[in-house]
Formats: C-alpha cells, sequence, structure tokens
C-alpha cells in the first residue's frame, strides 16, 4: 500500500522548493494549494464561494483570490467558512489522484496547513521545512510583491514551527539550497525503508 507523507511548513518556508526537488528525483508529488487554486476556477465552486461570500469576489467572472484573501486572513469565522468549502474538494481530488500514484511505495503531499486542516491525520509520516522568520518574510516580499504586515499576518493564521515539529516525524531546516537537498536526500532514503 502506498504511504502517504505530508509535507509542510510555513509561508516562506521553502517546502515548495523542497517539493519540487523531490518531483525532480522522479517521487510523485501532490500540491494542495496549486490544486486548490485550480479547484477554485470551477463552476461549482465558485457559485458556493459566491453564495457565501458574495458577487465583490468576483472579477470577470472567476474569483479574485486577492480580494478573498483579504476578507479571510482578517476573520477566522470567513477562513474556516471558505476551508469547508475547497477542503474536501481537494481531498476528493487527492484521493483519485492517489489511485493514480498507487504502485510507487511512497507519495509526497505538500500542504501549507497540513496540520490547520487535520490532513495530517492521514498521513503516515510528516515532514516539516522550517526557516528563520526573517527568511520566510524576505522571500515571500519578494516572491509575492507584498508587505511585511500581510504576510506576518498569514504566519499569525498558520502553525508554529514548534507546533509543526511536535508533530512531524522528520524536519528540514532550509538555509541553503544545498544543505537542504542533503537533508532532504537523507530523508528520502529513510523513507523508502517505511
Amino acid at each position: 500500500m502506498t504511504k502517504i507523507i505530508g509535507l509542510t511548513g510555513g509561508i516562506g518556508s521553502g517546502k515548495t522548493m523542497v517539493a519540487n526537488y523531490m518531483k525532480s528525483l522522479g517521487v510523485p508529488v501532490y500540491i494542495a494549494d496549486e490544486e486548490a487554486r485550480n479547484i477554485m476556477e470551477t463552476d461549482d465552486i465558485i457559485k458556493t464561494v459566491t453564495r457565501e461570500f458574495g458577487n465583490e469576489i468576483l472579477k470577470n467572472g472567476t474569483i479574485n483570490r486577492e480580494r478573498l484573501a483579504q476578507i479571510v486572513f482578517n476573520d477566522t469565522e470567513k477562513l474556516q467558512k471558505l476551508n469547508a468549502i475547497i477542503h474536501p474538494a481537494v481531498k476528493k481530488h487527492f484521493e483519485a489522484w492517489l489511485q493514480n500514484h498507487h504502485n510507487f511505495p511512497f507519495v509526497i503531499k505538500e500542504a501549507a496547513i497540513l496540520f490547520e486542516s487535520a490532513s495530517y491525520k492521514y498521513c503516515d509520516a510528516i515532514i516539516t521545512v522550517t526557516a528563520p522568520l526573517e527568511t520566510r518574510i524576505q522571500r515571500v516580499i519578494e516572491r509575492d510583491k507584498t508587505n511585511r504586515e500581510s504576510i506576518l499576518q498569514r504566519i499569525n493564521n498558520q502553525w508554529t514551527d514548534e507546533q509543526r515539529i511536535a508533530k512531524s516525524n522528520y524536519v528540514i531546516h532550509n538555509i541553503s539550497v544545498k544543505e537542504t537537498q542533503k537533508q532532504t536526500d537523507r530523508i528520502l532514503k529513510l523513507l523508502k525503508n517505511l
């Protein structure tokens, strides 16, 4: 039976870099945030989200994710409502994807909110990627062309590194690309013997 390995970390930690490195080595990787974005473009989800949050979140018939993010990241209750719409759809999509990768000994499920969404309960092991707070903030400012305040808001809506590490089997400290790849290689070797 294919094992599910959760890969998580706070915003800007470098979990996507680790996921892409694993992919380059031939490991099947499911990137939950990417799939959630695709799912949010389906008609059913657009209708459901619009019913919940109103037409002001639409732009040219699709969900304006920036507008929606402004609404949900400032209101925990609204974030929970959005998650209640998106998470079941992503879970169903992941299960179908997993069927297509059942001959692999393990697959990676990369998710920023693996713990917050309770998806970790379906994982056989969990890897957390960490990085110093200032490094994370700089990465996100460069990547998203956003400001420090909005990044800190998002960080405050996620679990802390300490909370994630306490529930993880493996930790990757992402300081330099070379060292991160070495740590990833070691973990992948261990996972082959799970």
